[in-house]
This record gives C-alpha cells, sequence and structure tokens, in this order.
C-alpha cells in the first residue's frame, strides 16, 4: 500500500511511523521542509507527497490544521486518482465533511470524513508514535452507512494504524459529541490552571490536580480553530457548564449547606448512571 499523509504533526507523524514499520511506503507532505526532510533521513518517509505523485497514493490522509486541511484538500482534489481514499483526520466533521463529499463527487474518488481518538499533550512529528492509535476508538463518517462491504474496506486500509474500534456516525452527531467529550474538557482544565493559586500548588496537589489538568497543555492555534469551527456545540456546552457552576457559587455565597448537598449528590449520581 501507498500511503499519503497531509501534515506531519503528531496525529500525521503517528500514522506515517505506523504504516511504515508495517511495510507499507509512506509519501508525506508538510509546509515546514525540516520536518519533512528529518522524516525522510530517520526513514519514516519514502517519498515527498506532491500533486504529481499523489495519484500514486492508494489512501491518502489529511492531517493538518482544520484551515490548511481545507486549502490544501481543496488544490490537491483534481489530482486524487479515482482509486484513491481520502480520510480527513480533523476534530470536527461539519464542515469538512461538506466540502469533501463535494470534491469526492466532482473528480471521482472516494471520501470519508475520519476521527482518530488518540492523542497527548504534547504536539509535534518529534512526539509521534507508531503506537499511537493501538486499540484507540477511530470515528467514521462515510457517504453510506448500509454498505458493510465498503466499510470493511475502510477497515482493512486502516489496518496498519492498529484501531481497536471503529465507529460510524454523521458529522452532526459527531460535532455535537466532540463538544461535550473532548472540546469542553479542555476549554474546562485551560481556564481551571489560570487561578492565581496554580502558582504554589506543588506540595499539595494530587491526582485531583493532575487529571484535571492534564489537557490544559495544549496546541492553542490548532484547538482555537475546532472551537470556532464547532461554535454552535461548544458555545451550547459552555452555558450549561456556567449555569451549573453559578449553582455551586450561589449555594456557597448563601451558605446553604443543604443545597450544596444537593447539587453535589445531583453530580455524584449523574456520573454513577452514566460511567457505573
Amino acid at each position: 500500500m501507498i500511503l499519503g499523509v497531509a501534515g506531519l504533526g503528531l496525529i500525521g507523524g503517528s500514522f506515517a511511523r505506523a504504516y511504515k514499520e508495517a511495510g507499507h511506503t509512506v509519501y508525506a507532505h508538510d509546509t515546514d521542509s525540516t520536518i519533512l526532510g528529518y522524516a525522510m533521513l530517520n526513514g519514516t518517509v519514502d517519498k515527498a507527497l506532491t500533486f504529481d505523485n499523489i495519484k500514486e497514493c492508494d489512501l491518502l490522509l489529511i492531517c493538518t490544521y482544520i484551515k490548511a486541511a481545507a486549502e490544501y484538500f481543496q488544490e490537491a482534489a483534481p489530482h486524487i486518482d479515482r482509486h484513491t481514499v481520502v480520510i480527513d483526520c480533523l476534530g470536527v466533521k461539519k464542515n469538512i465533511c461538506r466540502l469533501g463529499f463535494a470534491l469526492a463527487e466532482k473528480y471521482g474518488f472516494t471520501y470519508v470524513g475520519g476521527h482518530p481518538m488518540a492523542g497527548t499533550q504534547y504536539s509535534g512529528f518529534k512526539h509521534s508514535r507508531a503506537n499511537l492509535f493501538h486499540n484507540a476508538p477511530m470515528v467514521l463518517v462515510p457517504p453510506k452507512y448500509d454498505d458493510i462491504e465498503f466499510l470493511d474496506g475502510i477497515k482493512k486500509l486502516l489496518e496498519p494504524a492498529g484501531f481497536g474500534k471503529l465507529s460510524v456516525t454523521t458529522a452532526e452527531e459527531h460535532d455535537r459529541m466532540i463538544g461535550f467529550t473532548s472540546q469542553m474538557a479542555h476549554i474546562v482544565s485551560n481556564a481551571y490552571i489560570k487561578s492565581p493559586t496554580a502558582g504554589s500548588h506543588k506540595g499539595f496537589s494530587a491526582g485531583s490536580y493532575k487529571d484535571l489538568t492534564r489537557v490544559a497543555r495544549l496546541n492553542p492555534k490548532m484547538w482555537a480553530e475546532l472551537f470556532m469551527d464547532n461554535k454552535e456545540y461548544v458555545l451550547q456546552e459552555l452555558d450549561w457548564m456556567i449555569g451549573y457552576l453559578d449553582e455551586y457559587r450561589q449555594a456557597i455565597l448563601a451558605d446553604d449547606e443543604e443545597e450544596l448537598t444537593r447539587i453535589l449528590k445531583e453530580g455524584s449520581d449523574r456520573k454513577i448512571s452514566i460511567d457505573g
């Protein structure tokens, strides 16, 4: 198989490493020639991905930031061969899927929206690794949902990455859920660490602090683009969060221990009912 990777950050770099380790040929593109050069020098990438050789790819993975992904996809689309399957790996789906399905129809290749549910608080090719996706979920937004043979073909193309489960959904449902499970978690963590008290936490913090602040360290530009692209659902989650936080504040301000106990139990019960 010939894999094409556009964007050699944490995600694209990890895909490149995984497929190369599995014995496949890897072409890659990155706007930073130093990163591309290093990836070729260490053997992860066989050849630079260009619009001249992109037609040779069996699978093309777009792993750049949102705005760059849309621009690259539109420029690359006329050069993509009909046998090639294109999967974007962006953290939001609605807008990129709308573009991807339109381009696929116009130029005759196959496009599937994708979101590998794996990562770390670190970014960049230097933190990529071949086993990043091992047993992780991969969310897919296919052009057709009832074609088992088609989905099985996509599964086979993704096998070298080592995903544990492939989930199929719509772009709308993906963005609604990811606004809560991922994007909101990053906002809360990033806001929490801004407390003036945080600077003197050492010696007073343990698991709770580590759990809540793990994703406070993030790639600001990338996450800003993700939040803005999913504005509707991010704002919805933020409004709910602000409302619930105000309930705690009001109960404490009013010395209402009974009400505070009630809303704390409400949250605890909710966690148990959802996750056991």
